[in-house]
């Protein structure tokens, strides 16, 4: 049957994906799981009037909005908190533990405010291409998308100190994004998917590429979009419940969880006490592999042809 749309290279539809036969995984000392933690580093790059953008960022800290043809201070406010304070409550945070994570970075943001591009660079984070600007990709033309990809990647090896290997865009990629990835030649994954547990491969006219999958489900953004945590509390106890149940599951088939964060939402002091929490329930378990992830996408190519089912 001919497609409704244009399906291009690498955005075809996939219900199976591994199915019954779920790889064996062995990750790194037996762990039963890997645990990337996200840090979305986007503050400076949303959408303002400031800019020329001619409208403020819908997805703001505040529970109502201005007038679309004034400037929104309150919201505009609420990012710079993020980058003024929430930053390095978070990064001071990892630092502690000794836990490398990381920065979905969007290259303006870095850019307005390059301290954090070196401390992503000290510390030993991975900077994971997140956009020039936090822009929706599918708003823009094939062209605009692949200039933007460019000077991403080359603004983001300048501020942290190495070109990002991965890709992730604001809530979703267009129908062109994995096509550019591939072509561009430097990324070795992208985590444009919220469809598996696992790592997986896709084909993209010829060419095998890597999809490090990502998840909402314990992301805080729903702290404030379509809000369903409460509290701290109840974000630990979703992240906790998702943890267990997947290292049970670990026994025999080790999974993948992806923890998303956010500097001006989890970088809030009661927020960031939940993430300590959670943190040190990690560490304490012994069979979590805590990493990065271009350190799971490296060890997916290096391993996963030895993974039995």
């Amino acid at each position: 049957m001919t497609p409704a749309y244009p399906v291009q290279p690498g955005t075809e539809r996939d219900f199976v994906g591994y199915g019954p036969a779920v790889p064996r995984v062995r990750w790194p000392n037996g762990a039963r799981l890997a645990l990337s933690f996200v840090l979305n580093y986007e503050e400076g790059s949303e959408y303002n009037m400031v800019d020329g953008d001619g409208q403020n960022e819908r997805v703001g800290g505040i529970a109502y909005s201005v007038g679309a043809d004034v400037r929104d201070l309150a919201c505009e406010s609420s990012y710079e908190y993020g980058s003024r304070a929430g930053v390095w409550r978070l990064l001071r945070l990892f630092g502690r533990y000794g836990v490398k994570i990381t920065v979905f970075t969007c290259a303006v943001a870095i850019e307005r405010n390059p301290a954090v591009g070196e401390a992503i660079r000290d510390a030993g984070h991975e900077p994971c291409g997140h956009g020039w600007r936090w822009d929706e990709p599918w708003t823009l033309t094939r062209e605009e998308e692949r200039e933007r990809i460019t000077r991403a990647v080359a603004s983001i090896e300048k501020t942290c100190g190495e070109r990002p290997a991965g890709w992730y865009c604001r809530y979703g990629p267009s129908v062109h994004t994995r096509e550019l990835l591939v072509r561009e030649g430097g990324f070795l994954y992208d985590s444009n998917s919220y469809g598996d547990d696992l790592p997986y491969f896709v084909q993209v006219d010829g060419t095998r590429h890597l999809v490090i999958p990502y998840s909402n489900t314990y992301n805080d953004g729903r702290y404030m979009i379509a809000p369903v945590w409460p509290t701290p509390s109840a974000w630990l106890e979703n992240c906790r419940r998702g943890i267990d149940y997947l290292r049970a599951e670990g026994e025999t088939h080790p999974r993948m969880i992806s923890l998303g964060l956010h500097a001006r939402w989890a970088g809030q002091a009661s927020r960031a006490s939940a993430l300590q929490e959670l943190v040190e329930y990690v560490l304490g378990l012994g069979d979590v592999w805590v990493a990065r992830r271009i350190d799971i996408a490296r060890w997916w190519l290096d391993n996963h042809e030895s993974f039995g089912r």
